[in-house]
């Protein structure tokens, strides 16, 4: 009740991971983004400086500065995000590992961004999650790469729509933004898209971040799933039981 007599509704409980819908998982990136500000903030301190970089290197050198140095501040804010939400400080081994990993699965975003923002989607939603794997379950390179590939089939629709959501809404909230910030000269436009990047890249990285925990939770809900499945029906068509199961007689005897 409040002061005026009236009843405050209170929201619902976020739901667990392995049942968490697109909408959940944006507001709970907001909400991890709002309780860590400023290691948040930072996040997006890369994306920024790599997008107005490009625009200042001259003729084709704008294509390996951002294959080069703009892949490399992706996956160091993408590293980093996946860091934030966990409580024990990691080794630096997962981390290298989870950096090379990184710039693999980055490597051809921008290539695929430029042709059509789905096929970026879409490649980032079937293997993006091989980074978290490998920081968060000290995997191998390859074995991260398999793991992520593993995640996102356990609920593909869902990594999709989530990554796809985030940009969709990332990208609408920094238009609004720069042209909110942007000025008549050439320089405030450079400084409006480098504050709208700084403020609204960090979602990106935070949603891929906690879409990890949903696809993982589903994955192992998945193989639980099954395993109950499987013990239910302990005598399936060729798998006689050794013991309780009886055996033709050799030698055509009955």
């Amino acid at each position: 009740m409040t002061r005026g007599g009236t009843s405050r509704q209170e929201l619902p409980p976020p739901l667990p991971p392995e049942q968490r819908t697109v909408g959940q998982l944006v507001a709970e990136t907001l909400n991890l983004y709002r309780r860590h500000f400023w290691a948040s903030l930072a996040l997006g301190l890369g994306p920024a400086a790599a997008a107005v970089g490009v625009t200042l290197v001259p003729g084709w050198w704008d294509i390996p500065f951002l294959l080069v140095v703009g892949v490399s501040l992706m996956t160091a804010s993408y590293v980093r995000a996946v860091t934030i939400g966990v409580d024990e400080p990691l080794d630096r081994r997962p981390l290298w590992t989870g950096f090379a990993v990184g710039y693999v699965v980055f490597l051809p975003a921008p290539v695929l961004y430029w042709i059509f923002v789905l096929p970026a989607v879409v490649w980032l939603a079937l293997f993006g999650l091989a980074v978290p794997a490998a920081l968060l379950e000290g995997l191998g390179f390859r074995a991260s790469l398999r793991r992520g590939f593993e995640l996102a089939r356990a609920d593909l629709v869902h990594a999709i729509g989530s990554l796809a959501t985030l940009v969709i809404v990332a990208f609408l909230t920094s238009t609004v933004l720069f042209f909110l910030l942007r000025g008549g000269s050439e320089a405030a436009l450079a400084v409006a898209a480098f504050l709208s990047l700084l403020l609204i890249s960090p979602i990106l990285f935070l949603g891929a971040a906690l879409l990890y925990y949903d696809q993982a939770a589903r994955a192992t809900k998945r193989r639980n799933d099954a395993d109950v499945h499987h013990a239910h029906e302990p005598d399936r068509p060729g798998s006689a039981d050794a013991e309780g199961e009886p055996r033709p007689a050799s030698g055509g005897q009955s």
